[in-house]
């Protein structure tokens, strides 16, 4: 009995079979299915390996929520150089004379060195990219290139020329709202009801405020990441200029295959005029970076394509090839068969081998 509930269940699962076996004695072999057969199998070899690349990339992906964090400072690196005695200093929306302890303040020359110039014309160079092709700013982000190329190199060997410019540079917290870090002619005093900048023994002549931005940054530095104002210049020869950078802060959580980091991006408007007051133009000559925190944060993840989906795309590669090669050459054979007079379906088509009888045969 079991060996004929056995014998059941395999002729019911032969009946199911959905790939049936034709014998060879049955198969017939051509030089026309020969050549597609190999073209589907190059087209194979060739889609799989491009394929294969195409699983070992990555994209990056953007999502865009309300910034939760309560967090109450920002880090803020600053690398200027200022061609005056000045003072650097913050104030925010809140009323909060920020310490500039940070800031350091150092003598230098203005005028780079060859090897300083080719860096900054290549800065120059990746920021004008950038703004034509946003995309390249995804190649950073998975690169996270080894040290900083934004840094400025040292001046190799002692310098005769005069110091005349001041290197600021440094780090400070800023509170998470706006505010308004400025460059100005004098130090900074501070006092109860504000603060103040000690101009009155600075020639009005010597005023100038051409200035070189080499970093500048919110949250924590990643290396490889170039920010809109690196390498920024502007040379003026007014010595009642106002420049003015009113910048947008956003939020940024990074997390690639090669870093995991909180930091912060943000865009740049720059406006700069002279100060006339006989002509209406007032204000105050310097430099001045506005800033403001955005109220949606950024998470920026590198995405990989799963195993299973490259497998899924593999086979569909392969059956679609296979499926398609096969009918075209089914197509093709049968339009073959029809200009070569060889369609047998109709016994009546089937003019062109019929015999050709002579008068002998007639006669017989």
């Amino acid at each position: 009995m079991r060996r004929l509930y056995r014998k059941k269940a395999l002729s019911l699962v032969k009946e199911l079979d959905a790939f049936p076996k034709v014998p060879e004695s049955y198969v017939e072999t051509t030089a026309t299915g020969g050549t597609v057969s190999l073209i589907a199998f190059t087209a194979m070899a060739l889609l799989a390996f491009f394929e294969f690349f195409v699983y070992r990339d990555t994209w990056m992906k953007y999502e865009y929520e309300v910034d939760k964090d309560f967090s109450r400072y920002i880090e803020m690196l600053i690398f200027w150089c200022a061609v005056s005695d000045v003072g650097a200093d913050i104030l925010d929306l809140a009323e909060t004379m920020i310490t500039s302890n940070g800031i350091q303040y150092e003598p230098v020359i203005f005028e780079l060195t060859p090897q300083q110039k080719l860096w900054h014309r290549t800065l120059l160079l990746i920021q004008n990219r950038l703004r034509e092709e946003h995309s390249l700013q995804e190649v950073l982000y998975k690169s996270v290139l080894k040290g900083a190329p934004t840094a400025l190199p040292p001046r190799e060997g002692t310098a005769s020329e005069p110091l005349s410019a001041c290197r600021i540079h440094g780090h400070v917290y800023v509170n998470k709202v706006a505010g308004n870090f400025h460059i100005t002619v004098g130090k900074p005093i501070h006092h109860p009801r504000g603060h103040a900048h000690i101009a009155a023994f600075v020639s009005h002549d010597t005023y100038n405020f051409s200035h070189r931005i080499d970093h500048v940054s919110f949250g924590e530095e990643i290396p490889g990441i170039i920010n809109p104002l690196d390498g920024t210049e502007k040379i003026t020869s007014n010595h009642n200029e106002m420049f003015q950078y009113f910048i947008t802060v956003v939020p940024t959580k990074l997390h690639t295959s090669k870093v995991s980091a909180d930091t912060h991006q943000f865009s740049v408007t720059e406006r700069e005029r002279v100060i006339n007051h006989a002509a209406g133009s007032h204000g105050v000559s310097g430099i001045f970076m506005k800033y403001d925190t955005s109220s949606l944060m950024v998470t920026v993840s590198e995405q990989h394509m799963p195993l299973w989906q490259f497998l899924v795309r593999l086979c569909g590669i392969i059956g679609g090839i296979f499926s398609t090669t096969g009918m075209i050459h089914g197509f093709v054979g049968f339009c073959f068969d029809i200009v070569c007079c060889r369609f047998k379906l109709d016994p009546h088509v089937n003019n062109c081998a019929a015999p050709v009888l002579t008068d002998n045969h007639v006669q017989e």
